[in-house]
């Protein structure tokens, strides 16, 4: 599997566990012990620093998830990982459900207004907790517009590349 096909974030190595190499970590996959299923982890340690790493066995560890990695057997070598994020092929995941998205299949979108003005392209999303929000960038101005279908998100066009929303162009 290339490391530069497209990839969803899906956790983060957070700690140490022992004295063998294991290692602590923190899963944003639903159940969380999903992440163990999804392999091989593609580990960042710095942008276009890419390392892949098959046949991880992990397991619920109190209120957390260990994990140890092949060729990693001693606390030194676990400690190189602790904050490297968690990578997997967008492939691996399963496919979304009616009116559900990854963000990573939104990033790069256009972005029209139902009037027809283009707003620019899907940055990135992020969450508030309340709802999550699309940051649009146009090069020279950024918006961010609430990820609420039906309210502000009117539709969503992957095949197309287009999101359109309701959105004054001037906010």
């Amino acid at each position: 599997m290339a490391a530069a096909g497209r990839r969803v974030l899906v956790g983060r190595i957070v700690g140490l566990h022992g004295v063998q190499g294991g290692l602590k970590i923190e899963s944003w996959t639903e159940p969380r012990t999903q992440i163990f299923k999804y392999q091989p982890w593609l580990l960042e340690k710095a942008p276009g620093e890419v390392r892949e790493i098959a046949g991880i066995k992990g397991h619920p560890q109190g209120k957390g998830l260990v994990c140890q990695l092949p060729g990693v057997d001693d606390r030194d070598a676990a400690a190189a990982l602790v904050g490297q994020d968690i990578y997997v092929a967008r492939e691996l995941l399963p496919p979304p459900g009616k009116d559900e998205y990854y963000w990573v299949d939104l990033e790069g979108l256009e972005v029209v207004t139902t009037e027809g003005v283009v707003l620019g392209r899907v940055s990135h999303l992020f969450a508030t907790g309340a709802n999550d929000v699309v940051v649009v960038r146009d090069g020279t101005r950024e918006r961010l517009v609430p990820f609420i279908q039906g309210s502000y998100v009117r539709s969503v066009d992957l095949s197309g590349g287009r999101m359109v929303v309701d959105w004054d162009p001037e906010f």
